[in-house]
């Protein structure tokens, strides 16, 4: 498949989001560079007069507090990294506005937690507050609140939150602006010989061996989150684009159909709401190990997931929690909400349905997963 194929989609998308990161918008330092922002501001400005509507994900609070506290190091616990952003936030959002003012654009902060999506009432409050928004002709700039995020229920980077907000928006594109252009065969800061992958036509076990895996140089909010993002954005119909931020007016010549970067494609299955939900929209409290015989039922078939079919279940949930879901070998291929809690599916595990009464006392469900309860990832 040819990536110029894209191109036209590409051009006639109309509502996009942009992620911009920190190392995209600070210098060495950890402050604010803003002659960047400057020319990011006028980028997408320039893309919102084609009659496009915007939505950026933003870093840098953190950056702009350690300027105000005149600190020469990042944070490092979390009160001090929460105290940088509440004073850094504002500063971030009065320069924003500045800057998009010159092109006589209105600006709105969003400031979200994992808590806003993962209800689905507050699910559907935050996307009719953007829907809202684009009506209007604002553009949301929109980050984590660090605030009053904490380490245990955070979305743990931006690019995990920009593909969580292009599902939530309905976005035809998501565009991640980073220090590298694109993913690349190897890791090109220690591998002279790695070559750009242009195309990532599915996400495959090669695919994220080339994104270095955890743990290594390139995993803390390098190319190991984005292509998680990537994920998250097939799901949800969704292009992603990871471009050199560096490069002059890379927005818009993306949306003019230039080659630039990786295109990852979407998902050839999009998931309704419910289903991204479940699979990327609610912490995983536990996991489930299953069989043979019950991962065929589940890919093959489309069935639910039955007591006999599990042969193992670690951390602790209770009912109604979304789980992993995994295979013999540890590969996780779903994710789906429990009828039962761990202690139970432990005692359940490799019995027949006709036995759940007996061993439990109980019996709510035939299923530990309903099949209208589970999403393939």
């Amino acid at each position: 498949m040819n990536r110029n194929e894209f191109s036209e989609i590409l051009r006639k998308s109309s509502r996009v989001v942009v992620k911009v990161g920190t190392s995209s918008l600070t210098y060495s330092t950890g402050k604010l560079n803003l002659t960047r922002m400057e020319k990011l501001v006028r980028d997408l400005s320039d893309v919102l007069n084609q009659d496009r509507e915007v939505l950026l994900v933003s870093s840098g609070a953190v950056g702009a507090g350690m300027g105000k506290l005149g600190l020469d190091r990042r944070p490092r616990t979390i009160p001090e990294k929460q105290a940088a952003a509440a004073i850094g936030q504002g500063i971030l959002m009065h320069i924003y506005e500045k800057f998009f003012a010159e092109y006589s654009q209105t600006v709105a902060q969003v400031l979200l937690t994992p808590a806003d999506l993962f209800d689905r009432h507050r699910y559907l409050n935050a996307r009719t507050a953007l829907e809202t928004l684009f009506k209007l002709g604002v553009i949301p700039i929109v980050n984590e609140n660090d605030t009053v995020a904490t380490q245990g229920l955070k979305f743990g980077d931006n690019d995990t939150l920009s593909a969580m907000v292009a599902g939530l928006i309905d976005a035809e594109v998501l565009i991640i602006l980073s220090d590298i252009d694109g993913l690349y065969s190897a890791n090109p800061r220690v591998d002279p010989n790695a070559e750009l992958i242009s195309l990532v036509e599915e996400i495959t076990s090669e695919i994220e061996m080339s994104a270095g895996g955890t743990g290594s140089n390139m995993a803390q909010g390098g190319m190991v989150t984005k292509i998680q993002a990537a994920r998250i954005a097939a799901s949800s119909g969704a292009y992603m684009l990871v471009v050199n931020s560096q490069e002059p007016q890379v927005i818009r010549r993306i949306l003019d159909g230039e080659s630039l970067g990786t295109l990852f494609l979407p998902s050839s299955k999009k998931l309704d709401a419910r289903q991204r939900w479940i699979a990327y929209g609610s912490p995983v409290q536990g996991r489930v190990l299953i069989d043979g015989g019950a991962v065929d039922a589940l890919l093959k078939r489309g069935k639910s997931l039955l007591p006999s079919g599990v042969v193992g279940v670690e951390g602790n949930f209770e009912a109604g929690c979304v789980v992993g879901v995994y295979t013999p070998d540890g590969r996780e291929i779903a994710r789906g909400i429990s009828n039962y809690s761990s202690g139970a599916v432990d005692k359940i595990k490799g019995r027949r349905t006709t036995e759940i009464l007996e061993v439990l006392g109980y019996k709510d469900f035939d299923e530990i997963i309903h099949r209208n309860n589970l999403t393939l990832i």
